[in-house]
């Protein structure tokens, strides 16, 4: 049976608080995912915070409309909480782009939680996209765990990245297993080629990129550098990123007078990570916890040996021969890059570790059209599904907890109620519609462009803004 929005493109408004021109895996798979679901002919626009003074709405390569939203940044770029007072916006903004369903991405996300409630209390669709697990012990943990709870009670299904990922989101916020679907995160292979001529000979080269912050387990690094540089007098490490415990890195290399063997590159853009991935060869993860590490689907891509710590989702992201795992101990570490060095020697001697044979099986994996596709078809089996009564949505919310469940109840209908105000003050019909970008005539130009340039034809590229108002 064909559901009834499957046969005409769909309105989807992406929500989140991490997007660029901040950088990391959620603004990757935003940005990609976005562009894929373009292509297939849906209109796709991305509602997001102000970064200094980027506000007001740009367009960005594709055509793709984002909305940086004025907002209050608290912490590690996620906007202050406000509950209701983003309503008004969000509702023009749906209403003005006709949107058919609202999919809020990462937890951590304030505007992807507010968004959701608000789309509900208008009667969308929805769904939410998790990038991260989350523990049950600590205090910050129950708290969002808590508050996951509240919101995936209502929304109609959610994704996860790994299916270590989809038992941790199932667990924290006790959903139905079948409500809840795996589409891993992708890479443009063609952006992530090998190059042999970009390393030096001379050594074996281990490069770490990554956000400087203490789940990314930079005390793990901190502490194997120097043991792994004393016992192999040919490695260096090379490390881009940025973070409070940068200056860890930075104590650590004083300490030991590795000036000459470590060196720190600072933020890389992502424009710059493949340049920075060829130099290298062998990648290494330390991470604590993670959903579904892209940087290491990257390095293989251009022809690295990885080591990762086994955490997480990790394991299931890449086959065996590609990574070397270890327990996130500095010892476990040490022996595991000790083990990828070796490897590194016998590399001349094993066609499966040549760096073109781990691009061409990554290129075979992942590709953001596959994630695309899953992803419209997570839309499709939702936008045929009734809307349920308000008692029942209260019902699901006061399910949640003895107090809590009071307290989400009280949440959900002052929304509500909030709703029916600005309905009256500012009805959908005095809203004025968007325009649609003329994605035919986008086509045209950029061909113009391409053929005055004589520049190659890609499907993809960066992001560089087209227009910005």
């Amino acid at each position: 049976m064909t559901h009834p929005l499957q046969t005409r493109p769909l309105n989807i408004c992406m929500v989140s608080d991490f997007f660029y021109p901040a950088m990391g895996g959620v603004e990757s798979h935003l940005y990609n995912n976005s562009q894929c679901l373009i292509q297939r002919g849906h209109k796709v626009i991305i509602i997001t915070h102000s970064h200094g003074n980027r506000r007001g709405v740009r367009y960005i390569a594709g055509g793709l409309k984002v909305y940086h939203v004025p907002a209050v940044i608290v912490y590690s770029n996620a906007s202050l909480p406000t509950f209701f007072c983003t309503f008004p916006i969000f509702r023009q903004i749906f209403i003005r782009e006709q949107i058919d369903i609202v999919h809020g991405h990462q937890a951590f996300s304030t505007f992807c939680h507010e968004a959701l409630l608000h789309a509900r209390s208008m009667g969308l669709k929805t769904v939410f996209t998790d990038h991260s697990l989350l523990g049950f012990a600590d205090a910050s943990g129950i708290l969002l765990n808590k508050l996951l709870k509240f919101t995936l009670s209502d929304v109609h299904h959610a994704i996860c990245v790994s299916h270590t990922s989809k038992e941790n989101t199932v667990l924290r916020a006790a959903l139905d297993p079948h409500q809840v679907s795996v589409i891993p995160n992708a890479i443009i292979a063609d952006q992530f080629r090998p190059d042999p001529g970009a390393r030096d000979a001379a050594w074996i080269t281990v490069v770490v990129l990554s956000r400087l912050v203490y789940r990314k387990g930079i005390d793990l690094l901190v502490a194997a550098v120097p043991h792994i540089c004393e016992l192999c007098p040919r490695v260096r490490f090379i490390i881009g990123g940025d973070g409070p415990m940068r200056i860890n890195i930075e104590q650590m290399r004083e300490r030991h007078m590795l000036q000459d063997r470590v060196e720190l590159l600072g933020s890389v853009q992502a424009a710059d990570v493949r340049s920075v991935l060829v130099r290298g060869d062998i990648f290494l993860n330390t991470s604590l916890t993670e959903a579904f590490c892209i940087a290491i689907v990257e390095a293989a891509s251009c022809g690295l040996l990885v080591v990762s710590t086994r955490v997480g989702g990790i394991p299931e992201v890449l086959p065996r021969y590609m990574v070397t795992f270890a327990v996130p101990e500095e010892d476990h570490v040490v022996e595991a890059l000790l083990e990828a060095v070796g490897r590194v020697d016998d590399r001349a001697s094993h066609p499966e570790l040549a760096p073109s044979h781990f691009h061409s099986q990554v290129k075979k994996m992942y590709s953001w059209q596959n994630v695309a596709e899953r992803t419209e078809q997570v839309y499709s089996k939702i936008a045929h599904l009734e809307e349920p009564p308000l008692i029942e949505r209260f019902r699901r919310y006061y399910g949640c907890g003895l107090v809590a469940g009071k307290l989400f109840c009280l949440v959900a209908a002052v929304d509500f109620l909030i709703g029916v105000a600005l309905a009256w003050l500012w009805p959908k019909e005095r809203i004025e519609r968007a325009r649609n970008f003329d994605r035919a005539k986008y086509a045209a130009i950029v061909a113009h462009n391409r053929i005055l340039a004589n520049a190659p034809a890609s499907s993809f590229q960066q992001p560089d803004h087209i227009a910005g108002f």
